[in-house]
């Protein structure tokens, strides 16, 4: 049994970690840098950035930020936001990224799964699957949450790993930032129905709703923002009440 990963989640634009409820209300969290160094040292597992600009200019300030987080931090480093092509890719990863992260673009173009898997690993290739409930079942959004593709978020989560995925980063737009929980439902069927690792993301709000995301929606990795920039735990206590609950991390 692989242990449970505890990945931090950067949200960055113009520079800057920002965080907000479902997508909105968007609030200064601080320098990027400082916060990916802080939670290095504090034991994180990972770091995800998320570029939430995602206009060309923010991708070169993106870019910037991952060649001077990459200096200052030792764990692996995922980006994403705005990434359309294989050269966006190559462009973050030869920055010091160790994986990127896909979500609009993979859906108007799935051979981008494809062709970053065979040329880069599945390792570096992250399909990040924004999905908000419809009725009975959830459905992707793209552009920030404000767009229905009408696509189905679990076969959508499944072609993703046949197409060469090799980690799902699944988004709860309903839960975003609210501190309710995260979605176990969604999360449970999409971690039973896949092989590759699920990242559980959105609502995380007490260290009780983190060992539900693995227990109930039985995720091999848990992300969480507000949590951990405004300072109410740290990496090392959430991972420490993990052990106490039997969760094996790191």
């Amino acid at each position: 049994m692989l242990t449970t990963r505890v990945i931090p989640c950067l949200d960055v634009e113009d520079g800057r970690v920002v965080k907000g409820t479902q997508f909105k209300q968007i609030r200064d969290a601080g320098d990027p840098a400082e916060l990916a160094a802080l939670y290095n040292s504090q034991g994180a597992d990972e770091v995800i950035f998320l570029d939430i600009g995602a206009t060309y200019r923010s991708r070169k300030t993106m870019v910037d930020v991952v060649e001077k987080v990459s200096r200052l931090v030792f764990i692996p480093l995922t980006v994403g936001g705005g990434i359309r092509s294989i050269e966006d890719m190559r462009t973050l990863l030869n920055a010091g990224a160790d994986k990127v992260s896909v979500c609009s673009a993979a859906l108007n173009d799935p051979s981008l799964l494809s062709k970053g898997a065979e040329i880069f690993g599945s390792q570096c290739i992250v399909l990040s699957v924004d999905a908000k409930r419809t009725g009975k079942s959830w459905n992707c959004y793209v552009k920030g949450g404000r767009e229905d593709t009408g696509v189905d978020a679990i076969d959508w989560a499944m072609r993703g790993e046949r197409l060469g995925a090799g980690e799902i980063l699944l988004n709860s737009i309903d839960k975003d930032g609210t501190q309710s929980g995260y979605d176990l439902e969604l999360t449970r069927i999409v971690s039973e129905k896949l092989t590759i690792p699920v990242i559980a993301s959105g609502g995380a709000g007490t260290l009780d709703q983190v060992v539900d995301a693995v227990r109930i929606g039985k995720a091999d990795a848990v992300l969480m923002a507000s949590l951990l920039h405004y300072r109410t735990y740290s990496v090392g206590e959430i991972k420490q009440y993990l052990r106490e609950k039997g969760v094996r991390v790191r």
